[in-house]
């Protein structure tokens, strides 16, 4: 099977384990920029634009013409298009990696999500989820550099400081959470970092990749050793 990409339009570095490097998925992955879609018109608080809709939609029409057997996108706050996505697609599709939230919670009991900005992602993405409102989520924001680099589009990021940031808010969640089983990073651009994440919480981190695998076995090529649990999803 090979993935069909969504793609916000932007610049910043994307090492192996992002969503948006071919790599990722050994190159069974296409690929569709859509214009305009810069991360912070998308990570907004309440809703991405609403006017990037009909590209998204042109986008993922594209990419089914051309052979995706499964669409995504490269930002999980796009869980607020999961419905229009999937309508009238012929092919299953995943906006966001949230999707995967109802049920890891039936699963492993309390998750809490990692995403780039927690004063962004509002009760209205879990809602589009299927969450539960009260789900506990952490930014990274008060990082020094994942989310500076991400949200301003920079050239250039270091995957160590990047990791930290990861790590760092990770912690802070099972501080704030007492009995937390399970994570769930909404950020596509994560996944890099969830060994790392793992190792440091002791618990089963999740993301877009292991939403994807589930869905699709075989299909997501980087970190096999990594996936520390599937969701089914």
């Amino acid at each position: 099977m090979r993935v069909g990409v969504i793609m916000l339009d932007t610049r910043f570095p994307r090492p192996p384990g992002d969503i948006g490097n071919p790599e990722t998925f050994g190159g069974r992955a296409l690929y569709e920029i859509v214009p305009g879609a810069e991360a912070n018109r998308v990570v907004r608080a309440g809703a991405p634009d609403p006017a990037l809709l009909a590209p998204f939609l042109a986008a993922r029409d594209r990419l089914v013409a051309a052979g995706a057997g499964l669409v995504t996108t490269s930002c999980g706050f796009l869980i607020r298009f999961q419905e229009a996505l999937a309508a009238d697609c012929k092919v299953a599709v995943v906006a966001s990696s949230l999707v995967a939230l109802p049920e890891l919670a039936a699963r492993h009991g309390p998750v809490g999500v990692i995403t780039i900005h927690a004063g962004r992602l509002t009760p209205e993405y879990l809602a589009a989820a299927g969450a539960a409102a009260d789900t506990p989520v952490e930014g990274v924001e008060a990082g020094r550099e994942l989310a500076p680099k991400l949200l301003g589009d920079a050239p250039d990021l270091d995957l160590a400081a990047a990791e930290r940031d990861v790590v760092e808010a990770g912690l802070r969640l099972k501080e704030k959470v007492p009995g937390l089983a399970a994570v769930l990073l909404e950020c596509t651009n994560m996944p890099p970092y969830r060994a790392a994440l793992a190792a440091a919480l002791g618990l089963p981190v999740f993301d877009i990749l292991t939403v994807l695998e589930a869905r699709a076995p075989g299909l997501v090529a980087w970190g096999k050793a990594r996936h520390s649990a599937r969701p089914a999803a």
